[in-house]
């Protein structure tokens, strides 16, 4: 059949054929974590140097230094405010809600012995700027630091472009071996389906189907809050910038699907770009917005941190006034950001929040372990979207945007993301549409 050669497709009976194994047979299912977990991790190997080709490249070929300083300052404004409404949102659902109520724990009684490990990482943080500066470059990109690696691309494009007629040749090299990157990426994509089917199999056949009702309501909560806060607040931004949110949507529907099985947007990355690209974005704002709103730019993160946070409040009977709230708002506003290419950013994130404030229980997390995989899977959905909306926005507000592509491609959709048999090295790289059939 000619529907299956869509990968969205394939993702989507993977996930079904997850769920019926996971529920089927739970053990068997508990089993399939490495399908999901290698799957992820051949990601990994690939996406810090995707990112360094793509950014390098996209500053190089600005035409001034004091443009990628205009773009990186509107990109990071956009983020603060947008974020901030997140955190907002997730503050006030919670405390109109209240998830938590009722469940009476004591935290004296609480083992918080399984929140060791994040309270041990979040203590060891390092500052903001120790963090984004690697003690080495090849250590940034062996541990997988997106951060890090965004910061030296971004220094090497502009080295790039400060000595562009002596650099031509290097940054001829780069391209082309984002090209050879991209193709490594297709080949990996086709193990997709079997990835989100052990993620999801695992999922299900490890918390069960009744894990939905385990703290359902805190669950209930934050999947509600992400859908009125995607189309709400992202549709109006949409709307701003002559988007149709739905199409965009659907336009995504294949990477959304990866993500939901996955729980992390790190799997998708590397097409996002290349979409971005397609939907006639310029390559260099594409380059330069989208990895950093993998750090700075998490809405999912912001309304799971604020939600989780009150919830454990409520639920250990922990009376918060409104200048403690306020308070954990702005704590939030900080710990919120630079968590990607860490595992267990929300937790660890959550943990370094609550120790901060010092007036909810630390051990309350425990609370929440259980079912972060579930709120995960909704946190990683939201992000995905947001910093898809961010990369439209920077680019429509930079006039380096091609509605008219933009347009003709919602309406035609994605296709099939291929590089052609024979491409001239000097072209960069490319995406062609599949031949759609009538029926379609």
């Amino acid at each position: 059949m000619r529907m299956l050669k869509h990968l969205y497709v394939q993702v989507l009976i993977g996930l079904v054929a997850g769920v019926a194994v996971g529920y089927a047979f739970p053990d068997f299912a508990v089993q399939m974590k490495p399908l999901g977990d290698t799957f992820i991790r051949l990601i990994k190997m690939i996406v810090t140097l995707v990112i360094f080709c793509t950014v390098a490249i996209g500053i190089a070929r600005m035409e001034s230094l004091k443009q990628v300083g205009k773009v990186g300052g509107k990109t990071l404004i956009y983020f603060e405010v947008v974020t901030t409404l997140a955190l907002i949102i997730g503050m006030v659902v919670a405390d109109v809600m209240k998830p938590g109520a009722g469940m009476n724990v004591d935290a004296s009684k609480l083992d918080g012995s399984a929140v060791n490990h994040y309270v041990n990482v979040s203590e060891h943080s390092k500052g903001f700027l120790e963090q984004i500066i690697p003690d080495s470059v090849i250590g940034a990109f062996a541990q997988g630091n997106l951060l890090q690696v965004l910061l030296f691309s971004v220094l090497f494009g502009v080295a790039l472009s400060l000595v562009s007629q002596r650099s031509a040749f290097i940054t001829k090299t780069i391209e082309q071996c984002g090209e050879v990157l991209m193709r490594i990426v297709e080949l990996i994509m086709r193990l997709a389906p079997l990835g989100a089917f052990g993620a999801i199999a695992f999922t299900v056949g490890k918390y069960g189907l009744t894990s939905l009702q385990h703290l359902g309501m805190l669950i209930v909560c934050l999947y509600i809050t992400s859908f009125l806060f995607i189309g709400g607040v992202l549709g109006l931004i949409c709307k701003l910038v002559g988007v149709n949110l739905w199409r965009l949507i659907l336009y995504f529907r294949e990477e959304l699907l990866i993500v939901l099985g996955t729980s992390t947007t790190e799997s998708v990355l590397p097409r996002l770009m290349v979409k971005m690209e397609k939907l006639g974005c310029d390559r260099a704002i594409v380059g330069l917005v989208l990895p950093t709103g993998y750090s700075f730019n998490l809405d999912g993160a912001a309304i799971y941190l604020t939600m989780t946070s009150l919830f454990i409040a409520q639920a250990t009977n922990t009376d918060l006034t409104l200048w403690q709230q306020i308070g954990l708002l702005l704590i939030l506003l900080l710990t919120s950001k630079g968590g990607a290419g860490v595992a267990g950013a929300a937790l660890i994130a959550l943990t370094a929040t609550l120790a901060t404030h010092n007036i909810i229980p630390l051990a309350g997390i425990t609370l929440v372990l259980g079912i972060d995989r579930i709120l995960n899977e909704m946190r990683a959905v939201t992000n995905m979207i947001g910093n898809v909306v961010a990369t439209l926005v920077i680019a429509r507000w930079e006039k380096k945007l091609d509605l008219a592509q933009l347009h003709e491609q919602l309406r035609q959709g994605p296709g099939v993301i291929t590089l052609p048999e024979q491409q001239n090295p000097d072209t960069p790289l490319t995406v062609t549409q599949e031949e759609r059939s009538p029926s379609q």
